[in-house]
């Protein structure tokens, strides 16, 4: 059997769905999975054993490029020659649907389901754009404000007759896999300290918890503390967080391959609710992720994955971008709940 996943975006919710890819080749391992992501996220995926294929599109370019879209289109529909026979849209935006609908061979036949049109992705009351489900042949119901990565795994395995259970998820192996990562980020892991990795940033200014409040944390642990930045903002707070602490520095700017790498090699991970906070889970490395207006049913907690989270009431359904409670949430609170993960 042949699938294709469009899952284009963004890299939390990218790592959110990659959980599901090792039941599904534990239970199934003839099946063959392409996975359609964004350009930019591409990184993420590649070197995972149970993917055959990254197949990338750059749908975010057509903001600015309008013109663009004959040439992703072309690009999508050529991806249908693969000849898939179930495509499922783990999106469920119009943009995800649509790109599922041209990857779609179109009328194929299968054995128990007959022949018809192969499409999956979660019915209407399951996703914010309830057209999306318009394209699908396959619906799946889940609770839009259930649990993230239980949604996931749900329209991944669902369409193709497989259950994964909390439990299993709850005991995954890692998996998110890097090589050839840059050496630099070796030069900045020291032995005789833990190493604590920080993400400092979020795609909303409400949604980061204050660069001043990082680094009392930063001196109440007293551990060697690495920033990773993406923007020029975000960069221009970790250099100052490390002009108020000696105990943090900036590290260079990495893609998704060292990203990887180094927090593997971390013995923390401290940040805020985005993508890369998100990736320690994927690694099986020990996290703090620190909300503020988003829901903790974005992420599973374990034993060595913790949340902290404002005092504010999150409506999953409207997030409120006004909501800047996470700057309210008392420093101490993240540093007892580091000092027991580290055991320090």
């Amino acid at each position: 059997m042949k699938i294709a996943i469009v899952k284009l975006s963004a890299l939390g919710d990218i790592v959110h769905a990659m959980v599901a890819l090792q039941f599904i080749k534990a239970h199934s391992p003839e099946i063959h999975i392409d996975w359609i992501v964004e350009q930019r996220f591409a990184e993420v995926l590649k070197n995972n054993p149970d993917i055959d294929n990254i197949l990338t599109v750059n749908l975010k370019a057509l903001k600015t490029d309008k013109a663009g879209i004959f040439a992703q289109l072309k690009k999508i529909r050529s991806y249908a020659k693969n000849n898939y026979d179930l495509v499922i849209d783990a999106q469920g935006l119009i943009k995800s649907a649509i790109t599922a609908k041209l990857v779609s061979p179109g009328k194929v036949c299968m054995p128990q389901a007959g022949c018809g049109k192969r499409i999956a992705g979660f019915d209407a009351d399951s996703i914010r754009e309830k057209a999306a489900s318009w394209f699908y042949d396959i619906k799946v119901a889940c609770a839009y404000d259930a649990n993230t990565i239980d949604r996931n795994a749900l329209i991944l395995s669902s369409p193709l007759g497989i259950a994964i259970t909390k439990e299993q998820i709850l005991n995954k192996k890692p998996f998110l896999f890097f090589s050839n990562e840059d050496p630099q980020i070796y030069d900045f892991l020291l032995k005789d300290r833990l190493n604590i990795v920080l993400v400092i940033g979020s795609t909303w200014d409400s949604r980061n918890y204050p660069a001043a409040k990082f680094v009392e944390i930063a001196e109440a642990l007293q551990q060697n503390c690495l920033v990773i930045w993406g923007g020029e903002q975000e960069k221009a707070a970790a250099e100052w967080m490390a002009t108020q602490s000696g105990l943090i520095k900036v590290m260079p700017k990495l893609d998704l391959n060292s990203l990887k790498a180094l927090i593997a090699k971390a013995d923390l991970l401290i940040g805020n609710d985005t993508g890369p906070t998100h990736m320690a889970w994927g690694l099986n490395r020990p996290s703090i992720t620190i909300f503020g207006p988003t829901p903790v049913s974005r992420v599973y907690q374990t034993d060595i994955n913790k949340v902290v989270k404002s005092a504010s009431i999150v409506n999953p359904h409207k997030l409120n971008k006004q909501d800047y409670s996470i700057k309210d949430i008392d420093e101490q609170v993240i540093v007892k709940q580091a000092k027991l993960l580290l055991a320090l």
